[in-house]
């Protein structure tokens, strides 16, 4: 296990650069960040030719991306263009958006995986038939709808829940939130549960395990449940960091200063080392979601062995 480990964190390194590096490239070589900087305003010739000096953007853009990537090993990400450093930008908005993710992740996994174990076990039937007409519903609404409607009803109409989320975003104004970011990926991950159960349930070691006359409960949570989880946990572990940067609709609908809404700023405004700090974390984040998936895979499966 732990030579694996090695060997797929050192996988890591050439994706990161390379994923970095088309980051970096589409922003800096497809945009001009001094004009970006100055808006509907034509920069001084002389500033401008500062600015660039100042922002090493005078380099060829290889050096530009050596100079940065040795910022980054430095934990320096950059400065904004309002003169705050892109670290502290990312310190007030990252714990906000990992607590929201860590919402919608855990009711994705606790809704999703037992719609899908029930759904499974009873194929072909009105639970069946409720559950996938449920989630191709949801799959078909757009996020921003759906965040709408339920913010007015929750919120507004009942009362239940705040509108708006307050600066600080504690964990129960973001419960809301977090069902809304999360309405998606429980569709498909109750569709995929389901899938899983109903695949493994006509396997020979069910069969095997009904034979020998074990306890139903015992062949779905002990058997059949672990195996079917394996391409289950394969999409959590993507969606992980899919939600954290895909939360700028949710984020925007209820005004939480997250990561979506940090990134929302940034493109609007053309800030670039806000949105490339930005993207460079998320990339770590899909990288090491992946790499904890690949470790969970022998957790879930006895017969999974890394050489």
């Amino acid at each position: 296990m732990g030579r694996y480990a090695l060997r797929r964190l050192l996988q890591m390194i050439p994706v990161f650069i390379g994923s970095t590096f088309l980051i970096f490239f589409m922003v800096y070589a497809l945009g001009d960040p001094v004009a970006a900087l100055f808006g509907d305003k034509a920069p001084d010739p002389a500033t401008a030719a500062r600015i660039r000096k100042d922002l090493y953007l005078d380099e060829p853009l290889w050096r530009q991306y050596a100079h940065y990537m040795g910022q980054i090993f430095s934990g320096h990400f950059g400065t904004a263009f309002n003169g705050q450093p892109v670290t502290e930008l990312m310190a007030s908005a990252f714990p906000v958006t990992l607590r929201l993710t860590l919402v919608a992740v855990a009711f994705e996994m606790a809704l999703g995986i037992t719609l899908g174990v029930l759904s499974g076990l009873r194929r072909g039937r009105g639970l069946d038939t409720s559950v996938l007409l449920l989630t191709l519903v949801v799959v078909s609404v757009p996020t921003f709808v759906s965040g709408t409607v339920l913010q007015y009803l929750f919120g507004v109409s009942w009362g239940w829940a705040r509108p708006s989320v307050s600066p600080e975003a504690p964990l129960n104004e973001l419960l809301l939130p977090g069902v809304v970011l999360g309405l998606v990926s429980l569709a498909y991950t109750t569709r995929l549960t389901r899938t899983s159960i109903v695949e493994n349930a006509r396997a020979d070691y069910v069969r095997t395990a009904v034979a020998k006359g074990l306890p139903r409960h015992r062949i779905v949570t002990r058997h059949l449940l672990r195996n079917s989880l394996i391409p289950v946990v394969t999409f959590i572990g993507t969606d992980i960091g899919a939600l954290m940067g895909g939360a700028i609709v949710t984020e925007r609908i209820f005004n939480i200063h997250g990561v979506g809404y940090q990134l929302y700023q940034g493109i609007l405004r053309q800030n670039s080392p806000t949105v490339v700090g930005f993207v460079t974390i998320l990339v770590i984040v899909f990288l090491l979601a992946n790499l904890l998936v690949d470790l969970l895979y022998a957790v879930l499966d006895p017969r999974i062995r890394y050489a």
